[in-house]
């Protein structure tokens, strides 16, 4: 070699040996033993691709980490979903959950199976709501009960304290109110009238009485009692209204006073015995009389049934 070369420059013509001989000089400045510069037997980089290393501070650890990496690392990064809020597109294909690799939220593994969970698909219900639920035990034969009931909850608690059974309730099962029937409670129709299918059987019977305001007229109104009493203050004409329907039969007791001498006269439709009406009680005396229709009063059938009783 016609000069002398340091390591830097030789390494710069990439043949060191061109000449065929290394002077001494040429070395200067080698501080290399030979171990390190066999180093580069076999090296095939260029100078400039060994200054790609210029200024890399990453560990051999590092470096290793693209050990096996066949294409560009950023394009193999950009095709992956972020860890934080990432946004899908197409069908996701999610990992088969089984015991070992449980579906935890919180901590907690989820046991629930797909069914069980596509239970909640079109849930609308709020926490609150679905809150009620907590502690039920009733079963869905039991819930199913209030299916179709329409009931208030004021309505449903006019139960709260009923002791009865189901059969004592069932007496109130009536067909027709005011009509009776076997094993049924006895109940009044609109008009408070009470009709019973069978015999009546009582420990003391009672009618009620009505005492008449005396005057020139003066009404027995048949739906106010069995039992009208008068005294009379002038001379009297009587009118016999509301009698049951065709029918029924109905009767009723009149005690008849004289308050002086007066005449007493009956509707047309009474028809006594003979064909006439018994005289008028004396005055201060008193008369009993009774009366009974079958038709509605179309027709009263009237007797005295005592005469000048004071």
């Amino acid at each position: 070699m016609g000069k002398p070369r340091d390591l830097a420059n030789l390494v710069a013509t990439g043949n060191i040996l061109a000449d065929g001989a290394v002077a001494p000089a040429e070395l200067t400045g080698v501080t290399a033993t030979a171990s390190e510069l066999n180093i580069l037997d076999g090296v095939t980089a260029t100078a400039t691709e060994l200054n790609l290393m210029d200024g890399v501070t990453a560990t051999t650890a590092e470096l290793n980490h693209v050990d096996g990496v066949t294409s560009n690392v950023q394009t193999q990064m950009d095709t992956k979903a972020p860890v934080a809020s990432p946004t899908f597109t197409g069908t996701v294909t999610g990992p088969t959950i089984n015991a070992s690799t449980a579906l935890q939220i919180g901590g907690v593994a989820v046991t629930a199976t797909a069914a069980e969970l596509n239970i909640m698909d079109g849930v609308t219900a709020t926490a609150t709501e679905l809150n009620i639920m907590d502690g039920v035990t009733s079963t869905t034969a039991e819930l199913n009960i209030l299916d179709g009931v329409t009931s208030t909850a004021t309505e449903l608690n006019i139960l709260d304290g009923v002791t009865a059974t189901t059969a004592e309730l069932n007496y109130n099962d009536i067909t027709t109110l005011g009509t009776s029937q076997a094993s049924k409670v006895v109940t009044a129709d609109a008009n408070g009238d009470v009709t019973l299918s069978e015999e009546l059987k009582a420990k003391s019977y009672n009618e009620t009485y009505v005492s008449l305001s005396a005057g020139s007229t003066v009404d027995i109104d048949n739906e106010t009692g069995n039992v009208f009493a008068l005294t009379t203050n002038q001379n009297t004409t009587f009118t016999f209204s509301n009698p049951p329907a065709s029918g029924t039969a109905y009767g009723f007791t009149l005690k008849l006073t004289a308050g002086g001498t007066h005449t007493i006269t009956y509707p047309g439709s009474v028809d006594f015995a003979g064909g006439t009406a018994p005289d008028a009680p004396a005055s201060g005396e008193t008369d009993v009389l009774v009366f009974i229709t079958v038709d509605g009063g179309t027709n009263w059938y009237g007797a005295l049934a005592i005469d000048a009783a004071g």
